[in-house]
């Protein structure tokens, strides 16, 4: 009797390691060279990540529908299509969004040395797998007063106010963009971070995100890419007001006082930084994906890793540890499909465009009616609108939703949404 009860508490000992294995993944979870990475939840339901590649020839793109297990499925720019702004640039730290119904990647192309000519630009696709068609530059430094204006951040506001940041060791800025995201409205600067000066941290790699009442301003401090030598790590600070001042916990501004460091290397994880878009899953976790060396194999370069972002009482980020983790639970995307449930013809299209933000989008000159029904089928909210209708859905209850447009011609276009604020 005891030996069957030893070989059944074996069996079920295994199953639970395999079921346990099945759930954890380890870092990094793509072995290749793919710093500043920029990530995207696109309409078919993958998750897509651009990065900065060794040569800064190209932006490779990497697609997954859990976050940790990748596909490579190319490049953004075509051969013919590279931005050449720069002569002789290197394109690096892409920053993925959609926008209007298209996916709009912005860039940074520089040489070593060039912190006046650098710049970013902008460029557009249909598709999230590319290719995009290159816009040309928003501005390059000179052009914008900005040394060394690298590493851009898209940002849309509740208001639908959208944003652009870059900069670097020389500040960060923040101007406002055209609706369409392609034009930054340069009158309307404004800086965030100091340029210089003792007891203060200065940094590049910008991550924006509103969370409750606070506008929260990730960046990365230290070398980025010395390998073993790199101190790269990553910084935090909030404000209730997009344009500062940004605050650290002591209640200091960061413009005169140090950020506080929410993540920095380990004994086998150096420079970790320049992280991603919060990710927020199924369970209402965020994830960022973020690059560092293995210590083991520095020569690799800059390698792509995930992390879980908590938040402590105060609403604080940090992550376990403050630094990289081995092997972690996996992020839980059961009901991802459920956000990108499109019915019936493509006349009409709703896409998720942010956290509880979709657009409508309608053939020119077209009209239609709009509404918003709870799982009961009660009618939440509508309107009419013709082409373009923003849908804000931040003001209602979790949970699962229909989202109905019908056209004056009497197309009918759905989508199955889910509010998880």
């Amino acid at each position: 009797m005891k030996k069957r009860v030893l070989i059944c508490a074996m069996i079920a000992l295994l199953w639970l390691q395999n079921i346990y294995a099945q759930n954890t993944y380890t870092n990094p979870v793509i072995r290749k060279y793919l710093a500043d990475p920029s990530v995207i939840k696109a309409n078919d339901g993958w998750f897509y990540v651009y990065a900065t590649e060794s040569a800064g020839l190209a932006i490779p793109i990497y697609k997954s529908q859990n976050l940790v297990d990748w596909t490579f499925v190319g490049s953004a720019f075509t051969k013919a299509g590279r931005p050449t702004f720069v002569k002789n640039g290197w394109l690096w730290a892409p920053d993925i969004n959609y926008i209007n119904g298209k996916y709009v990647l912005y860039y940074s192309m520089s040489v070593w040395g060039g912190e006046w000519e650098c710049g970013i630009g902008v460029a557009t696709s249909s598709s999230p797998s590319g290719p995009f068609k290159d816009h040309g530059k928003l501005f390059t430094s000179s052009e914008i007063g900005v040394r060394n204006s690298i590493d851009p951040c898209f940002f849309q506001d509740k208001d639908g106010k959208k944003y652009l940041f870059w900069g670097s060791f020389h500040g960060i800025y923040g101007a406002e963009l055209s609706a369409d995201g392609l034009r930054l409205k340069k009158e309307t600067k404004f800086q965030i971070s100091p340029i210089e000066g003792k007891n203060r941290t200065l940094v590049e790699g910008t991550m924006m995100m509103r969370r409750g009442d606070y506008y929260y301003f990730f960046a990365s401090a230290g070398s980025c890419c010395n390998e073993l030598n790199s101190t790269y790590h990553v910084v935090v600070a909030r404000s209730k007001n997009i344009k500062g001042p940004y605050l650290n916990k002591a209640g200091q501004s960061i413009m005169d006082h140090f950020s506080d460091v929410v993540l920095q290397g380990s004994d086998k994880v150096k420079g970790p930084g320049h992280h991603s878009e919060l990710i927020k899953d199924d369970k209402g976790s965020y994830w960022v994906l973020y690059h560092g060396y293995d210590v083991m194999n520095p020569s690799d370069g800059r390698l792509l890793f995930l992390d879980k972002v908590n938040w402590d009482k105060d609403g604080w980020p940090f992550f376990t540890g403050g630094k990289p983790s081995e092997k972690s639970v996996k992020p839980t995307f059961s009901a991802t499909a459920v956000n990108d449930v499109t019915a019936f013809n493509k006349t009409y299209t709703i896409t998720n465009s942010g956290e509880n933000h979709y657009e409508i989008h309608a053939p020119v000159h077209s009209s239609f009616i709009w509404s918003l029904y709870n799982i009961c089928g009660e009618r939440i909210k509508s309107g009419r609108a013709t082409e373009v209708q923003e849908l804000w859905v931040n003001d209602v209850a979790n949970g699962i939703y229909v989202v109905k447009v019908n056209g004056i011609a009497g197309k009918l276009e759905q989508k199955i949404i889910k509010v998880d604020r």
